[in-house]
């Protein structure tokens, strides 16, 4: 009798472990994962470190027009307020650290493989709002990668920093408060 007892109770535990498996594999399935070393350009020369990317899902196209509008009604406050309320996408962290969710994603198919763009709000330290810094302006992060075909041709850039801007000849632009980070070794997990 305890022998019975004990089959069932190993089968009930072999079907949750099965289970749970198969619902970790089919929740990973659409999520994509990079690593890339960012290296330090201008001031920051010399200087590297980590970044991991996690995508679990990209943007849809009635989010870009959503940005499209706020940023054409307020400007770059706008569009921040903006993705502050958009839902996560993903995460993006330097090693070491807890890192940020990424709000908007984007890819853009390319003749070599793929681009994909990277915006979302920035979290703004204590000690940055405590000084009042000109780099409580920069409220976004901008992370872009170019994703080859070709082993070893991926790349991208990474600002830490940034804000939209319409320059005077009535174009968008992007305005870094530091130089941007190179991304060089990208490899997808």
């Amino acid at each position: 009798m305890r022998t019975a007892k004990k089959s069932v109770l190993w089968a009930i535990a072999l079907v949750a472990l099965v289970l749970l498996a198969v619902s970790v594999a089919a929740s990973a399935q659409g999520r994509e994962m990079y690593q890339a070393t960012a290296l330090g350009q201008g001031t920051q020369l010399g200087q590297l470190f980590s970044v991991n990317i996690i995508i679990d899902s990209y943007s849809s196209p009635e989010e870009r027009q959503v940005l499209i509008e706020a940023f054409n009604q307020g400007r770059n406050e706008a569009l921040v307020n903006a993705l502050t309320k958009m839902p996560s996408r993903g995460r993006i962290a330097i090693t070491g650290t807890l890192g940020y969710d990424i709000k908007f994603a984007r890819v853009i198919p390319t003749p070599t493989g793929k681009k994909i763009r990277i915006v979302t709000d920035r979290p703004l330290r204590f000690g940055e709002l405590w000084r009042d810094d000109r780099s409580t302006d920069y409220s976004l992060s901008v992370l872009e990668l170019d994703i080859s075909d070709v082993k070893g041709q991926s790349g991208g850039v990474l600002i830490p920093a940034a804000k939209l801007l319409i320059s005077k000849e009535g174009e968008l632009t992007l305005e870094a408060y530091q130089n941007p980070w190179k991304l060089t070794n990208v490899m997808a997990r």
